[in-house]
């Protein structure tokens, strides 16, 4: 297996991670019986889904849509975590 093959699966494998991980946060935040279901669905279905998208992962327009989705996680990850060191918890 060449270096791009094996960089290309653990692109995939995050992402798939990184899906999984969300679901199971979001149904955590919520303590929704329904909502974990769906959220574990969403997580699986998302990580399936990843794994067969790796070898997109050396397309320039896929890799800068990702480049996109990266900075929209991290103002997202910004925001909250900024909400919850403000007052806004009381």
């Amino acid at each position: 297996m060449d270096e791009s093959s094996e960089n290309n699966r653990s692109a995939g494998e995050s992402l798939g991670q990184m899906f999984t991980a969300f679901g199971q946060a979001i149904s955590e935040i919520f303590s929704d019986p329904e909502l974990k279901a769906k959220a574990r669905e969403f997580g699986d279905a998302a990580a399936q889904s990843a794994a067969t998208l790796g070898h997109r992962f050396e397309d320039e327009d896929v890799k800068e849509k990702f480049r996109q989705a990266g900075t929209a996680a991290e103002d997202f990850g910004k925001t909250v975590s900024e909400y919850f060191k403000s007052d806004h918890s009381s």
